[in-house]
């Protein structure tokens, strides 16, 4: 049985606070494989004593998710030190949300490697990143967004003997991307629900092109994303889904902008950049974009480049962007 770790007697702070990237998965046809994390953020404090918990949510989310042991940040807290071999019985969870819920931003990635990494904190273990992934992955189902939220950057993910892993590549300088966000959700679970058994081999050979390319085009080569974004495997199934959002991408994409639809959507994305790159390569300039639709939110955002945080105590992050 783990042991009881008591504010009076743990190793660990009373008090930790998480700061955890929101993220983009798949970015087109890197479908459950790749991962951009974005510098809007979810903030964590978690201070433990007495027992059972408190929980308390301000922004995304308030008043939507629940405030009790089912909440997915208090159970990834707890999937975190029983996998640390430690137990708190009791805390107090403040969670200060800005990533949109069902948008495909990652925000239940953010809300599960924020709690694993609280309980790392909490019992003093420095972070393993690898670690997190794979339990994060598990409580996921894939690895693909936890891998971003993470590690930060740009993420290449997959799932090894069961278990999910990941590496972490450097974008290029000036990588930046702006999303466009409805206010309707989409459900992971009923995007994945539209997609085929089988896809015709030649779109999966393409697909598998572009996905290669892609690489390419994130870390060194930002004039190739608009070829490289080109996705034949998913986006197109889950139209009924969200059929504002693929017209947008579409009408986008057909001004030689990089638009994809961000992990299960309904949100869109477009990569891009200052306009040329340190390395004298031009990139599509996302200053330029065309404002959001009507009762949309657009953010201009850079790719987050350290993942996950942990602090003892509160401490000051960096201001989040607001949404135009």
């Amino acid at each position: 049985m783990a042991p009881d770790l008591m504010a009076s007697d743990r190793s660990g702070p009373a008090s930790v606070r998480v700061r955890v990237p929101a993220n983009c998965a798949n970015l087109g046809p890197g479908f459950d494989a790749f991962g951009l994390a974005l510098t809007l953020y979810d903030e964590l404090t978690v201070t433990a004593g007495g027992s059972g918990v408190t929980v308390d949510v301000v922004g995304e989310g308030a008043g939507e998710v629940p405030l009790d042991e089912s909440h997915l940040v208090v159970q990834s807290i707890r999937a975190g030190l029983e996998s640390l071999g430690a137990s708190v019985p009791g805390f107090t969870l403040r969670c200060e949300n800005r990533i949109p819920h069902g948008r495909g931003l990652g925000s239940s990635s953010a809300a599960i490697v924020g709690g694993i990494a609280a309980a790392y904190g909490l019992t003093g273990t420095p972070l393993d990143r690898d670690r997190v992934v794979a339990l994060a992955g598990e409580i996921e189902g894939h690895p693909d967004n936890v891998a971003a939220a993470t590690l930060g950057g740009f993420t290449i993910a997959w799932i090894e003997a069961g278990t999910g892993r990941a590496i972490r590549l450097e974008p290029v300088a000036g990588l930046s991307g702006v999303v466009y966000v409805p206010q309707t959700k989409v459900l992971t679970k009923e995007a994945r629900g539209l997609l085929p058994d089988v896809v015709p081999h030649s779109e999966a050979a393409a697909n598998a092109g572009r996905a290669a390319l892609l690489v390419a085009a994130v870390t060194a080569r930002p004039d190739l994303l608009l070829t490289a974004t080109e996705d034949l495997l998913h986006q197109e199934y889950r139209a009924t889904a969200m059929p504002e959002s693929l017209a947008l991408m579409h009408k986008l994409r057909g001004s030689d902008w990089p638009a994809v639809i961000g992990g299960a959507g309904p949100t869109v994305l477009v990569l891009g950049g200052p306009g040329e790159t340190s390395a004298g390569i031009p990139a599509v300039p996302t200053g330029s974009l065309p404002a959001a639709p009507d009762g949309w939110a657009r953010y201009e955002l850079e790719v987050d480049p350290v993942g996950v945080q942990v602090w003892s105590g509160e401490v000051a992050g960096e201001s989040s962007p607001s949404a135009e």
